[in-house]
């Protein structure tokens, strides 16, 4: 019996281009969770039977839409509070991208585009760090790139 090849957490990158155009990508510091969700928003339709329509109709479905979000948790950090707020305050998207570290040959290793960073929540409670969950959405899909 062979293992599954696995990813750890520092294998699944969230980078953001600080600077827009410049091509360079930097880490956002302190998430200590992060999540990518890839999602079809579907449409269906009842197609009737012909022959007896007194048969329940079947419902088929097709992909509507598609679309790639983003969450993190973590500590708020001072290296990365400057890039945050600037980027919700603005409302404007950055380039950002996923890197997948482990990727092989031929397989997708970055997901890379424009995107919103939608929601920011940070909590501050008496003994404890200030933390942050960030919820993130590509304007469209992002462009796959694959390992080489």
């Amino acid at each position: 019996m062979a293992r599954a090849t696995t990813a750890n957490f520092h294998q699944m990158v969230l980078e953001v281009e600080v600077t827009a155009g410049s091509g360079t990508y930097s880490k956002l510091c302190g998430l200590t969770g992060r999540g990518i969700n890839r999602q079809h928003n579907m449409q269906t339709s009842e197609v009737p039977d012909c022959d007896d329509e007194s048969l329940p109709a079947a419902v088929e479905r097709a992909v509507q839409s598609s679309e790639v979000t983003i969450s993190g948790s973590g500590v708020w950090a001072a290296e990365s509070h400057g890039t945050m707020l600037d980027w919700w305050y603005a409302g404007t998207t950055k380039s950002i991208r996923i890197q997948h570290v482990n990727a092989t040959a031929g397989t997708p290793e970055y997901e890379t585009g424009n995107a919103y960073l939608v929601s920011i929540n940070n909590q501050a409670d008496r003994g404890s760090k200030v933390t942050a969950e960030i919820s993130i959405e590509f304007d469209g899909l992002p462009t796959v790139t694959d390992a080489s």
